[in-house]
This record gives C-alpha cells, structure tokens and sequence, in this order.
C-alpha cells in the first residue's frame, strides 16, 4: 500500500508563496503517474499538476510534467528521485487557490494528462490545507 506524508500547507496572503511537499512510499513500479489534486470548499476535487514516470526507460527515463489550467502557469512540480518525494512550488497565490491539495498516484504513466482525471488515481494522501487571505 503506497504511503504519503504530504506538508507544506498553511495560511498565507494573497501574492504570497508556499512550497507543498509529498513524499511516497510503498510503491516498487518505475511506471507510474503521481501529482497534485486540489479541494477548494463546495467544489469538486481538481487536478493540478503530474509527473508521468517512466524510470527504467532506457529511451526517455526523464519525468514527463503536465500542469492542468488550475495551475494558471503559477504552479511548478517538481521531483526529488531518490528522496521519492514530489513538490509544488505556488506563486502569487489568489484567494481561489484556497483548499486541500492532496497527493495522489495512478498505475499508469499515461494516466499523467493536462485534464488529470481523479478517478485514474487509486492512491491519495491525506491532504494539507492551502489558505489564502489577507
């Protein structure tokens, strides 16, 4: 069973930064997609960033990123390979980024899109909460 020990949450002011961090463990497959969904309060759960994984790939090893339009070109993902541990980097926040970001991974590299579907992930961290107010 994969584990996810997700941080890096908090309240912050609108223009303000946060760094999410998501690190994983418990899943042995090189060939997998894992990203970020979010929450916001009375709205349906979201994607926002992934990373389409393919470690063992001899042709094309590197982590492949797609950010979904939640992101609005704000949000960067990145990985950490041997901390298996992934990062989500938020600029200039805007109050409607509020909500609970979770970390979650699917089976599949090609489960990593732009549209991210949530039901493509079978495995979800706990979530940490993302406020943004002045």
């Amino acid at each position: 069973q994969v584990q996810f020990v997700e941080s890096g949450g908090g309240l912050v002011q609108p223009g303000g930064s946060l760094r999410l961090s998501c690190a994983y463990s418990g899943f042995t497959s090189d060939y997998y997609a894992i990203g970020w969904f979010r929450q916001a309060p009375g709205k349906e759960r979201e994607g926002v960033s992934c990373f389409s994984v393919s470690d063992a790939s001899i042709r094309d090893p590197e982590p492949r990123a797609r950010y979904a339009d939640s992101a609005g070109g704000r949000f960067t993902i990145s990985r950490d390979k041997a901390k298996s541990t992934i990062y989500l980097q938020m600029t200039n926040l805007k109050p409607e980024d509020t909500g609970v970001y979770y970390c979650a991974l699917a089976p599949r590299p090609y489960h990593c899109t732009r549209l991210m579907d949530r039901t493509d992930y079978d495995n979800w961290g706990q979530g940490t909460l993302v406020t943004v107010s002045s």
